[in-house]
């Protein structure tokens, strides 16, 4: 069984997905990203699969990414904002080398913008964000093997950052 070389786990708007994609590239490895594998699974947006089959079924095809990607991706991974709700999931990742990408609101809300189609975060994007952060910052902290701030950081000083907590060099 392969495993990744990196899982980044974060909010929406942390840059999981921007920050996997130069990881990946200083370690000469695969970006794969469990939201566009549901997508391409589904044939359709993570939004419409809420509006069209509901979170319980999104949360369903999620965890099955999640698991694939996880035994079947040796490069960078990034999930969901919300895969670490699923317990399953969270030892699925017990030993890997998970980095929780903490990002402040503003920073999260210019990432995300206010239109965006983030189905949890379409009424009051503020308050739904800090409701989601107070939930899930636990289940983030518990997986992760280091945490990395992107407060004031470009996506390079982020993954710089990254690598420093894994102590991983570039290829």
């Amino acid at each position: 069984m392969t495993s990744p070389a990196v899982v980044l786990v974060g909010p929406p708007g942390a840059g999981k997905t921007t920050v996997g994609a130069v990881l990946a590239r200083r370690l000469g490895v695969a970006l794969r990203d469990t939201d566009a594998d549901i997508e391409a699974a589904a044939g359709k947006s993570i939004a419409d699969i809420f509006v069209d089959d509901g979170e319980p079924h999104f949360r369903e095809l999620e965890r099955q990414a999640v698991r694939a990607a996880v035994t079947g991706h040796d490069g960078v991974l990034a999930l969901g904002g919300g895969a670490v709700l699923d317990p399953g999931t969270r030892d699925l990742l017990t030993g890997l080398p998970v980095v929780f990408l903490d990002v402040a609101l503003a920073d999260a809300v210019r990432r995300v913008g206010l239109d965006a189609p983030r189905p949890l975060l379409a009424v009051n994007p503020r308050q739904q964000w800090r409701t989601l952060m107070e939930q899930r910052r636990p289940l983030y902290t518990q997986v992760a093997r280091a945490v990395v701030g992107t407060e004031g950081r470009d996506p390079e000083e982020v993954a710089q950052a990254v690598l420093d907590a894994l102590e991983l060099k570039d290829a």
